[in-house]
């Protein structure tokens, strides 16, 4: 005992260091805040057709950064990027939701974007993607095609060589294909 107080008393009053919380909760924080950008900022990426492929919240350095990836039909350019990100900046400034600094990044999700979540699956529908499997589909382990459909359990690619029925689970990486 300190002073006649408790130690149970005296972590009363103080939260416990973000090292004590436990294992989830800083993800499920991140998820919560990433969602209200995107709701504060999804006017703006309407007004301007954009779509939202990723958006990612990193502390690096002193500084964190708010990346946002965003496409829209025929491609997206670097004055589709600047003009976001000024009118995003604008937005997330007024609405108050980040108190801290941090750097704005606005980008193309690039030629060989690797797939991972499902948002990024809706997104590729229609593109030409390559699978590589954990367990071998017809004695193969790679394929190729135009993603067709993408569900919970299955990925569909036409192929030239036909079309893949692959399991989902099964699919251990998966990346946008160029059109070379």
């Amino acid at each position: 005992m300190l002073g006649g107080v408790g130690c149970a008393n005296l972590l009363e009053k103080w939260a416990l260091p973000t090292f004590f919380l436990p294992l989830g909760v800083a993800a499920v924080e991140a998820t919560e805040r990433l969602a209200r950008i995107e709701a504060v900022v999804s006017p703006v990426l309407q007004a301007h057709g954009l779509f939202l492929v990723d958006l990612q919240w990193r502390r690096e350095g002193r500084r964190s950064v708010l990346r946002f990836f965003v496409d829209k039909a025929g491609g997206v350019g670097i004055a589709d990027c600047q003009r976001f990100s000024h009118e995003a900046g604008d937005v997330l400034d007024a609405s108050g939701l980040i108190q801290e600094g941090y750097d704005l990044e606005v980008s193309s999700p690039g030629l060989t974007r690797e797939l991972k979540t499902d948002r990024e699956w809706r997104w590729a529908q229609g593109k030409r993607v390559r699978c590589w499997m954990s367990d071998p589909v017809n004695g193969r382990t790679e394929f190729t095609g135009r993603l067709a459909e993408v569900t919970e359990s299955v990925v569909r690619l036409e192929g030239t060589d036909g079309e893949a029925e692959l399991p989902r689970r099964g699919v251990t990486k998966a990346r946008l294909e160029p059109n070379l």
